[in-house]
């Protein structure tokens, strides 16, 4: 009777705070359950009616030392769960290749989530959205099979898929809330009904892939817009219809076209949006507060489960950021800050106290301090010094260890070549017109076009821009450095082949063959030390260098590059790709420079620009405990 009590008080807790759920305390049982009551509209968790406040937080932008101190924040928001997705390209970077370490440890951020006392929602996709490369979806399945049909029952993508999945789930496994872990729900895709593919065939082998894991141990859910369009082709049969919504949206309407679908259970808006996403050239997009707080507050007063996108955003290190297509393309911002509650940084905004404070108008707030924002590093300027071109033959080899030759240019993906760069080298071929014009017909996304090592001019996606005169003579070295700026990761055009796409690519009418190309994915910048003291003329594109050390006796603190001067690149810090720079074009200027990737006194930090176009006047930098996201637009 004794043990009997004593468990029925536990459930009696575990049930009234689902927050305090600890993977060291709790384990597997046939009283564990997380379940859908259709009759009352409403979800159970352990028997007892339950409702989630949720905030999106993806582990792969977020440094994983960083990792417990978001999600203490978002404890202390009130929200009882995390959500996040699986990004399934950095997982499998080649075909058969796995990485679950470092940042990529998702059981990892799955059992800190659980010891800070918040529920999971997982997202495994397999494509994502996320305003990630190609949706997270890997680009090496286009290398492999040219004409797949990504997201559909096309047999070799669904071949990719299982072999995916059977490696990430059997992980997830023991996490599902049946099993004792915190995973209450997983989705199954991510808002199909936007695709256009509409192959029920494909979601209902998708979900049955899933099930096989799942079970009953956890929900299977779809999300698509607020719209019956979406849910359409989105919905799929035997897993539970949510909708996605933000700041603005009529909410009874949007919860309307939920209920076509999903008749009967609880509410369920599976990304409120309190910020927004910003493309380059596009001043930054933002939510106000106070608008945020009001429909939030209208979203929670229908008793609905709230997945908050995001409360936290993070950084698109590397090359890893994706882009838009609506009339043309767009590429998304290094920065993922979104207007977001908790910074870029992780630091609290006003924001993030008016949602906490709705918040706790419906769910008990834990009794924690509140956070407040860290200090930053104003640690100064840094001269940095040309180092060497990056067209010169010896950095090339330094950065490529192989070079292809064929007839017509290749693209990225027929190269095996996933992010960055690839160098396209000819020769002009007799008689060319004065002057010539350079048609490269279609490529993707921007190319700098250089004869002899000049640069001549700038051809670009975005603008629509193909063409290019220019002043040649037989023999001259024709160069076109192409730089993949971001696959798209939404809606129909997923298959973003990056390169020289056309075979035809003429100069004065001439088509130009016999193409070398290097592929130039710049997963380290560390030959660039190894060049100390190379002489060689250095012109853009070239690498800039310099080094810094952090003032004696201070902690080392999280600060920003600011590029202010600097006119389109990349930079790495100790080798870390901190992402794109294009200051020009704006709007954001600073890239976010965590602690953890700087060397405490008194060692020695290198910074690393590859600056494509042209350097600041002073050829310096400043690391300032400021961000500017919002610079001017060009």
């Amino acid at each position: 009777m004794r043990r009997a009590s004593v468990l029925s008080a536990l459930l009696f807790f575990l049930a009234a705070a689902p927050q305090l759920l600890l993977a060291e305390t709790v384990t597997a049982s046939d009283t564990r359950e997380f379940r859908i009551d259709y009759e009352n509209d409403q979800f159970l968790l352990d028997g007892e009616p339950f409702r989630y406040v949720s905030g999106s937080l993806h582990y792969f932008r977020v440094p994983r030392a960083y990792w417990r101190d978001r999600l203490r924040k978002y404890r202390a928001a009130g929200l009882n769960a995390v959500s996040t997705y699986v990004e399934w390209s950095q997982h499998e970077p080649f075909s058969g290749d796995y990485v679950f370490s470092g940042e990529l440890d998702v059981t990892a951020f799955i059992e800190q989530a659980q010891q800070e006392g918040l529920l999971v929602i997982l997202r495994p996709g397999p494509y994502i959205c996320a305003e990630r490369d190609m949706g997270g979806l890997p680009p090496w399945m286009i290398t492999h099979h040219p004409n797949i049909k990504l997201r559909t029952s096309d047999q070799n993508y669904q071949s990719y898929v299982s072999r995916w999945f059977n490696k990430l789930m059997p992980l997830i496994q023991p996490y599902l809330y049946g099993n004792g872990g915190p995973v209450i729900m997983v989705q199954v895709e991510n808002e199909y009904g936007s695709f256009g593919a509409c192959d029920r065939n494909h979601t209902a082998w998708l979900r049955d892939l899933l099930l096989s894991y799942v079970g009953d141990d956890a929900v299977l859910f779809t999300t698509d817009g607020a719209g019956v369009g979406y849910l359409k082709c989105g919905a799929i049969d035997g897993v539970y219809s949510t909708v996605d919504f933000g700041t603005g949206a009529n909410v009874s309407k949007a919860f309307a076209a939920m209920r076509t679908y999903s008749p009967r259970g609880p509410l369920v808006n599976s990304e409120f949006y309190p910020g927004w996403l910003t493309h380059w050239g596009e001043p930054l997009q933002t939510v106000s507060t106070r608008s945020a707080a009001r429909d939030l507050d209208h979203v929670l007063a229908m008793n609905a489960s709230v997945n908050i996108y995001l409360l936290h955003g993070g950084t698109n290190f590397g090359f890893l950021s994706g882009a838009n297509y609506a009339t043309k393309y767009q590429p998304q911002l290094t920065s993922y800050d979104y207007d977001a509650p908790l910074n870029e940084a992780g630091d609290p905004t006003e924001k993030y106290f008016a949602l906490r404070e709705v918040i706790g108008q419906y769910l008990p707030l834990p009794n924690m301090t509140l956070p407040e924002p860290a200090e930053k590093g104003d640690y100064g300027q840094v001269q940095l010094s040309p180092v060497a071109s990056l067209l010169d033959p010896v950095i090339l080899a330094a950065f490529s260890s192989e070079n292809v030759t064929r007839q017509h240019p290749l693209t990225f993906e027929q190269l095996g070549h996933r992010y960055g760069f690839v160098l396209y080298q000819t020769r002009v071929p007799a008689r060319a017109p004065d002057p010539a014009v350079l048609d490269l017909a279609e490529f993707s996304d921007r190319a700098y076009v250089f004869v002899n090592k000049e640069l001549r001019g700038v051809l670009s996606r975005v603008d629509q821009i193909t063409v290019l005169p220019l002043l040649v003579q037989e023999g001259d070295i024709l160069q076109i450095l192409v730089e993949n700026q971001g696959r798209i990761n939404y809606g129909s055009r997923l298959k973003d082949i990056k390169g020289l796409l056309s075979p035809n690519v003429t100069l004065g009418g001439h088509v130009l063959t016999d193409w070398m190309m290097t592929t130039l994915p710049f997963h380290t910048v560390a030959p660039v030390s190894e060049l100390a003291g190379y002489e060689g003329h250095v012109t853009p594109p070239a690498f800039y260098v310099g080094h810094f050390v952090l003032p004696e006796g201070n902690s080392t603190l999280d600060t920003f590059l600011d590029t202010s001067g600097w006119t389109k690149g990349v930079a790495f810090v100790n080798d870390h790709n901190l992402g794109r720079y294009w200051p020009r074009l704006g709007p954001q200027v600073t890239l976010y420079v965590p602690a953890t990737f700087l060397r405490p006194y008194p060692r020695s930090n290198t910074l690393v620009l590859l600056e494509l176009e042209a350097p600041a006047t002073n050829s310096s930098v400043a690391l300032v405990a400021q961000p500017v996201l919002n610079g001017t637009v060009a």
